[in-house]
């Protein structure tokens, strides 16, 4: 394989989803890392932990003389032999540490003994991180944003994905942003959602170009949070109204959150406790807005869904969970909805069905 020169190019690792592997220590990967990342650290967790306390106490030399101790012999063979599987599977990819020093030219030494030239990330996490943040705080400022909103069930996700430059914050967040919207796969991490962000925004910007649209979101998506200078620009730029009659916004939400989330519990945990955990999941989402909803209507809706839950279970007919949404919708988040809307109306520039939507973004970006 061709040596290929150490880059600080980071702009186009993002933009062209270059595999990065971050040989930085377990838990510094779960605080945050990058969407094409993938942790194959030179440390795992204890060792890191032993030669820091080394480091501070006895100097950079002494560090680096115990970390040669602890790995060595068999656990030095094994984690060459992660790294070679990494460029193998991954030719055009990069590597890096924390600062693009010490562990990342260790990391590149002992590839390079096993015969493999691997090029790092000059700078390292810190700079890619500094880079996206950065990054993302001029595109919020500069950018040209399209919201679209709409009540609860009218399919927003759906119809974001026909328009021309769609930036899915739910999809990056791993959440659909209300009471229900948890998935059966964790949320990323703060830092990961702002970075996922960050590459997500410079794609739109330098792929497709023109407006960004985005789907009207709180400040928190699930736990994860928008940056307070976007969630501002958010509230300032023109807004779509998406609508949907009822019954189509109820089978959207009996689609998505009882038919869909059964299937994925069930593909993760297998029938018997996959039930058991949709189960949990969706009285668990209405508990969660019990004080909201105050204490008789939380009690009737409860006794909703057990029903239609149970007639679930019994018949595999979702029909009677249609009693509970209508309920939800019309006493609670259509309310909720219409009042903010009210002190939106400046802003609105179309409303009305999915085509509606899609066709007033693709005549506005050809004028």
């Amino acid at each position: 394989m061709a040596s290929r020169p150490d880059t600080e190019d980071y702009l186009s690792l993002f933009l062209n989803d270059v595999p990065l592997m971050d040989v930085r220590a377990p838990v510094e990967f779960t605080r945050g890392s990058f969407p094409t990342a993938e942790n194959a650290p030179l440390m795992n967790d204890e060792e890191r932990h032993r030669v820091g306390i080394c480091y501070k106490e006895k100097g950079q030399d002494r560090a680096i003389e115990l970390g040669h101790q602890l790995v060595a012999g068999d656990i030095k063979a094994h984690r060459i032999e992660a790294w070679k599987r990494f460029v193998a599977t991954h030719p055009d990819g990069y590597l890096f540490c924390f600062r693009g020093g010490l562990r990342s030219r260790l990391t590149q030494q002992w590839i390079r003994d096993a015969g493999i030239d691997y090029p790092l990330v000059k700078g390292g996490y810190k700079a890619l991180r500094r880079f996206l943040i950065d990054s993302l705080e001029s595109l919020i400022a500069s950018s040209d944003f399209r919201i679209l909103s709409g009540r609860t069930g009218t399919g927003k996700t759906r119809v974001l994905q026909q328009l021309p430059n769609p930036v899915d914050l739910e999809g990056l967040a791993n959440h659909r942003g209300s009471s229900f919207g948890r998935q059966v796969t964790p949320q990323p991490s703060q830092i990961d959602f702002e970075n996922r962000l960050a590459v997500a925004m410079l794609k739109a910007t330098h792929h497709a170009g023109g407006p960004i649209y985005l789907e009207d979101e709180s400040r928190l998506v699930g736990r994860c949070a928008l940056p307070e200078t976007l969630k501002q620009r958010m509230s300032e730029v023109p807004l779509m109204v998406l609508e949907q009659p009822m019954a189509e916004r109820i089978a959207i939400i009996r689609e998505d959150y009882v038919e869909s989330m059964l299937a994925d519990y069930t593909a993760r945990d297998g029938d018997e406790a996959g039930w058991l955990n949709f189960h949990d999941y969706l009285l668990s989402a209405l508990d969660r807005i019990r004080k909201r909803l105050g204490g008789e209507r939380h009690r009737e809706l409860r006794t909703m869904m057990t029903a239609a839950l149970e007639e679930q279970q019994r018949s595999g007919d979702t029909r009677l969970h249609d009693a509970w949404i209508r309920a939800l919708l019309e006493n609670y988040y259509d309310p909720m909805y219409d009042y903010q809307l009210s002190q939106k109306q400046g802003r609105v520039v179309v409303q009305g069905a999915p085509d509606v939507i899609v066709d007033w973004a693709n005549r506005s970006r050809n004028s």
